[in-house]
C-alpha cells in the first residue's frame, strides 16, 4: 500500500477511536437516564433539577357591577322611579313599594321580612338604605363554606337541564386543575349519551380525567365506580354530574338520594359538597326547584348560572332567604375561567349602586 494511504487511515483511526469512545459514553449516560440498568460500579450522571411550576393564578373577582346591570336598571330601576319626588311614607307608599320587591324576584319570605324593615321607617329616603342593609344581613347570616380537607374532595351536582350544570362541572375541573389539583370527572348521567359526550369534552379542555358509565347503567354505581377510582388514583377531586331531572319527577329525585347512599358505602362521609346548578333567568321557579331538590338531598351550595344575562339576579336573595343555602359560585360569561367565588359583600353594593 502507498505510504500516503496508510498515513490517511492511521490520522483517521486516531481520530475515530476517542470519538467513538465518548459516544459510547454518552450512550451509557443516556441508558441511566431513561432508567436502564448500568454496568456495575457505573454512576448515574446527576440530572438538572426540574424548573419550578409557577403557582397558579388565583381566580379572577367577578365584575358585579356589570353583571347586575340587568336587575339593578330593573329593581332598584323601579324603586328609585317610584320614590322620586316622594316625601311621606304612606300607606300607599308602602303598597307600591311592595308591589316592587314581590316582582324582583325575591320570593314571599325574603319579600315579607324586607317589607317587615320598611314599616318602621319615617322616610322614603330612608328605604334604599334598609334594603341595602337587610340584603346583606340575610346573605352574612349563611353558614361559612368550609376549605377541603377530604381527599379525595366529592362534589355532587344537580339541576334540571338547562340550568348550565355541565358547564359549571366543567368551569370547576379547570379553576382545580390550573390550581395543580388532579381532578376526575364522573359521568353519572347515562340517560343521555349527549351528556357523557359533552362533560368529556370539557374533561379535554380542562386536563381532568373521566370516569364514564354505559348507557342505560346504573348512575349510583357509575357514581360509586368514579370515587373508588378517586380514592385508587390519588385524585383531589372528584365531580359528579347526575342527569337534568325535573324537580317535580319524584322517581328521578329517588335516584338522587339512592346516589349518595351509595356514594357513602365508598366514603363515608360522601359528598363532602351537593351544588344545586340554577340558572337566573328562571327567577322564582328557581327557588321552587332548590325546594324540591333539597327535600332528596342535602343541597350544601347554589351554583348560580347566567346572571349576567338577566334582570332577575334578586333570586339570590330568594333562594338564601327562603332556603338558608349559600350561592358559592355564580355564572358571568362563556369563557372556561367566567365562574366566580360568590362575594355577598360586592353582590350587595352592585345591586344598591347608583347608575
Amino acid at each position: 500500500m502507498q505510504q500516503p494511504y496508510v498515513d490517511l487511515l492511521v490520522g483517521a483511526a486516531a481520530f475515530a477511536v476517542p470519538t467513538l469512545s465518548m459516544l459510547f459514553l454518552y450512550w451509557v449516560a443516556g441508558i441511566g437516564a431513561t432508567g436502564l440498568a448500568l454496568p456495575a460500579g457505573a454512576e448515574t450522571p446527576e440530572a438538572e433539577p426540574e424548573a419550578p411550576l409557577e403557582a397558579a393564578a388565583p381566580p379572577r373577582r367577578a365584575d358585579f357591577r356589570a353583571g347586575l346591570a340587568n336587575t339593578r336598571s330593573g329593581f332598584i330601576g323601579r324603586l328609585d322611579a317610584l320614590l322620586r319626588g316622594r316625601s311621606a311614607l304612606d300607606d300607599e307608599t308602602l303598597a307600591e313599594v311592595e308591589t316592587v320587591l314581590f316582582g324582583a324576584d325575591l320570593g314571599v319570605k325574603t319579600a315579607n321580612e324586607m317589607m317587615q324593615a320598611l314599616r318602621s321607617l319615617d322616610s322614603p329616603d330612608q328605604i334604599r338604605q334598609t334594603l341595602e342593609r337587610r340584603a346583606f344581613e340575610i346573605l352574612d347570616a349563611l353558614p361559612d363554606v368550609a376549605a377541603p380537607s377530604a381527599s379525595p374532595h366529592v362534589v355532587l351536582v344537580v339541576g334540571v337541564n338547562g340550568s348550565g350544570k355541565t358547564t359549571s362541572i366543567g368551569k370547576l375541573a379547570a379553576r382545580w386543575t390550573a390550581q395543580g389539583k388532579k381532578v376526575l370527572l364522573g359521568a353519572a348521567d347515562t340517560y343521555r349519551a349527549a351528556a357523557a359526550a359533552q362533560l368529556a369534552i370539557w374533561a379535554d379542555r380542562s386536563g381532568a380525567e373521566i370516569l364514564r358509565g354505559e348507557s342505560g347503567r346504573d348512575p349510583a354505581a357509575v357514581a360509586f365506580d368514579a370515587l373508588r377510582a378517586g380514592v385508587e388514583g390519588g385524585f383531589d377531586y372528584v365531580l359528579i354530574d347526575t342527569a337534568g331531572r325535573l324537580q317535580t319527577d319524584a322517581g328521578l329525585m329517588d335516584q338522587l338520594a339512592k346516589m349518595v347512599r351509595v356514594m357513602k358505602k365508598e366514603i363515608p362521609d360522601a359528598p363532602h359538597e351537593v351544588l344545586l346548578s340554577l340558572d337566573a333567568n328562571t327567577g322564582q321557579n328557581a327557588i321552587r326547584q332548590a325546594q324540591e331538590f333539597t327535600r332528596a338531598v342535602d343541597v350544601t351550595g347554589i351554583i348560580l348560572s347566567k346572571l349576567d344575562g338577566t334582570a332577575k339576579g334578586g333570586v339570590i336573595l330568594g333562594v338564601s332567604g327562603e332556603l338558608g343555602i349559600p350561592v358559592r359560585y355564580v355564572g358571568m360569561g362563556e369563557g372556561v375561567d367566567d365562574l366566580f367565588d360568590f362575594d355577598a359583600k360586592a353582590f350587595v353594593e352592585s345591586l344598591f349602586a347608583s347608575e
